[in-house]
């Protein structure tokens, strides 16, 4: 990198303490919102599937924040839920003639078109989060995240472990690939029964009311997985009004699920490290403009799945609260 431009840094040669001045001057440069670089400062533009008040992708926009800081770099963020929608934030982005493009593909048949058009444009797209399956035949430059499938499975691995023998998984947002792949996953290692439970993402009370309904009337579940960290408390609101022993887990993290895990009212998550997400895809980008660097070799470059538990949970908390984890 072309730090010392940047920070007005003079090195004299390679001792340890010229380094270590200048990665001080590198840190405190980032501290103070300068950026470690002496690039242009491009424009990235992120466009992803969230809706409204999800604290997943609060993470993600962490990441991506500092590392554009960084990296020098001006950072766009929108969101909808709605594929239609998502794919004309995209258009506009290329319309803005931005620098480069991170996606995210939950219904990728509604973008293609859309990030084609943005490669034709001659911008360099990275998908995130989701449609790693789909993403190099879209022309992206990497996918970054958890391969949803194996993420799925190391859940059905775990409830082995913990000796469950019938789950119910909630997707919260029908159409998303990655979803679907998540409890197909459970599904495939699971030795028990999987079933599926589709509800509206978007109200949480029909939420809760949905997961409740389920375990009055099925009391042999004893596994809730959920899709989403903030699903997770919904899913324990309706556990107990439904008077069911059901142990409650579940995909993501975030402050309140570091703390659920701690008291042991969910069982465990499955973290997919959302922040790398965001700042990883800005960093990849900066690094293929500057450089033309590209990671993964055709593969997805992994974020996740990492299992955690009450054992974890504490350490995490502070990471959780900062809103990095």
């Amino acid at each position: 990198m072309a730090v010392a431009g940047a920070l007005s840094v003079s090195l004299a040669g390679c001792s340890s303490t010229g380094g270590k001045r200048a990665e001080d001057a590198r840190k405190a440069a980032v501290a103070q919102g300068r950026a470690a670089v002496n690039t242009p400062r491009w424009t990235f533009a992120m466009i992803t599937h969230s809706g409204d008040g999800d604290t997943f992708w609060d993470i993600v926009q962490s990441g991506a924040k500092q590392a554009a800081v960084k990296d020098n770099i001006n950072f766009l963020y929108s969101h909808d839920d709605d594929a239609q929608q998502q794919a004309q934030l995209v258009d506009a982005a290329v319309d803005k003639k931005v620098d480069g493009i991170i996606v995210t593909l939950a219904k990728p048949d509604a973008m293609k078109a859309s990030v084609a058009r943005a490669e034709k444009a001659g911008i360099p797209v990275i998908t995130v989060n989701s449609g790693s399956e789909q993403s190099k035949a879209f022309g992206a430059l990497t996918h970054i995240g958890q391969d949803e499938t194996i993420a799925g499975e190391a859940v059905g691995d775990e409830l082995n472990k913990r000796g469950k023998k019938k789950a119910l998984c909630v997707l919260h947002e029908q159409g998303n690939v990655g979803h679907e792949q998540r409890c197909d996953g459970v599904a495939k290692t699971f030795h028990g029964t999987t079933q599926k439970l589709y509800v509206n993402g978007t109200n949480m009370p029909d939420v809760q009311s949905a997961i409740e309904a389920k375990l009055q009337a099925d009391k042999s579940v004893d596994a809730v997985v959920t899709l989403g960290a903030p699903y997770a408390d919904t899913a324990v609101k309706a556990k107990d009004d439904a008077g069911s022993k059901a142990e409650v887990d579940t995909f993501d993290l975030n402050a309140q699920v570091a703390a659920s895990l701690k008291n042991g009212t969910l069982g465990f998550a499955v973290d997919q490290q959302p922040y790398l997400q965001g700042y990883e895809a800005v960093d990849l980008l900066w690094a293929y403009k500057y450089n033309g660097d590209v990671l993964g070799g055709g593969k997805p470059v992994l974020t996740g799945p990492q299992i955690i538990t009450k054992d974890q949970a504490a350490t995490l908390a502070a990471y959780t609260e900062r809103g990095t984890r």
